[in-house]
This record gives C-alpha cells, sequence and structure tokens, in this order.
C-alpha cells in the first residue's frame, strides 16, 4: 500500500513539472469557429449569416517566464454564408486569420493550469464565390482586430497535456456588389477548442 502511494504522488508530481521559462508549447486542437454576424449599410437591410465551420488547428506558445506566454495560433476554415432577407445563399468564403496573444498562465507548475490571453488577429479572406444571382460579391482580403482568449492546460504527464480554449476574434471586412461599395461584413467569431498538446 505504501508503494502504490508513493508511486501515486511522483506521477502527480512528474505531471505538475509542467512548463517552464524558455519551454515551448505546441497544441492540436479541434476548434469549431462560431461567427457572430453582423453588417451595416446595405449590407445590413440584407441581414447576412454566416455558419460555422469545424476544422483542425495547431498553435505554439512560447513561455516567456514560468507565468508569460506568447501564443501563434495557425488554422483555416471555409464558411457558407446567405442572405436571409431574400432567402438566398450568398456562396462560401474561406478565412485564415493567424493570431497572436500574450498570456498569463497561473499556477505555473499545477496540474492544473488556466491561462488568460489578448492578442491581436490578421485575417486573410480568400477562395471567394459570394454572389448574388450572377453578380459577384468582393471583399478586402485584409482584416486586422483584436483577439481575446481564455483556456486551461491539464497535465496528464511530465510532457503531455490536455487542452480547452475559447476566442473571440474580431473580423470585419467591407463588401462590394459589381464593384460598388455595399457596406462593412462583421464575423466576430467564437473559436471554441480541445485538444492535446505536449513541449519540447
Amino acid at each position: 500500500m505504501r508503494k502504490f502511494a508513493f508511486v501515486a504522488v511522483a506521477g502527480l508530481l512528474s505531471a505538475s513539472a509542467f512548463a517552464d521559462q524558455g519551454d515551448i508549447l505546441a497544441r492540436f486542437r479541434v476548434i469549431d469557429v462560431a461567427p457572430q454576424t453582423g453588417a451595416d449599410g446595405y449590407l445590413a437591410t440584407l441581414n447576412p449569416s454566416v455558419k460555422s465551420d469545424t476544422v483542425p488547428e495547431v498553435d505554439f506558445t512560447y513561455m516567456i517566464t514560468n507565468n508569460v506566454g506568447a501564443e501563434l495560433i495557425l488554422g483555416t476554415s471555409r464558411h457558407d454564408a446567405h442572405l436571409d432577407a431574400l432567402g438566398a445563399d450568398l456562396g462560401k468564403i474561406s478565412v485564415l486569420p493567424p493570431t497572436l496573444t500574450l498570456q498569463y498562465h497561473f499556477t505555473p507548475q499545477a496540474t492544473f493550469r488556466p491561462y488568460v490571453g489578448a492578442g491581436i488577429n490578421y485575417t486573410y479572406f480568400y477562395d471567394n464565390d459570394l454572389h448574388v444571382g450572377a453578380s459577384k460579391v468582393t471583399v478586402n482580403r485584409d482584416s486586422w482586430g483584436p483577439a481575446l482568449q481564455v483556456g486551461a492546460d491539464y497535465a496528464i504527464t511530465k510532457d503531455w497535456f490536455v487542452n480547452v480554449d475559447v476566442k473571440k476574434l474580431y473580423i470585419r471586412t467591407d463588401a462590394q456588389l459589381n464593384g460598388a461599395p455595399i457596406g462593412t461584413l462583421k464575423l466576430d467569431p467564437w473559436v471554441y477548442g480541445i485538444g492535446i498538446g505536449t513541449k519540447f
């Protein structure tokens, strides 16, 4: 019984030796990108909506100190868009939103390690087949906006952990119909993620 208790305590201590200054954490998540669609200008009268997409994502965190890390998030998603006021499909568009956040990790040597973060996202719009009938809808390819984040890592061994993460991104782009401005499309998605990570 004592031997079992010693092994259990040793395992917990091993799992708690989690991340230190200079470590790089790599996470592999499945994320759901859920736009909170809005618009202004003439586009608002058409009541656009954009569906969510579930995709893989990878990110890397460099631990600047035991508590402070910088995370780069990489992933891409493709979304169906609709004009609800017309009951019409608008088509699909892909977004590539690399996001950089500065995180604060609480309880840096604990098994359960929550964190919060804030930073900036750059979004690139591509593979656009948006249209109204035979008329092409174009959008500005680039968007810059803030990003907010909350999540937690839970150590399962010394080097492996599971992760849950929620982000709020602010993504907006101006739209044109046959070259004429029709307003600003606001995506502003919630990004829900779960996955596994390691450190090196």
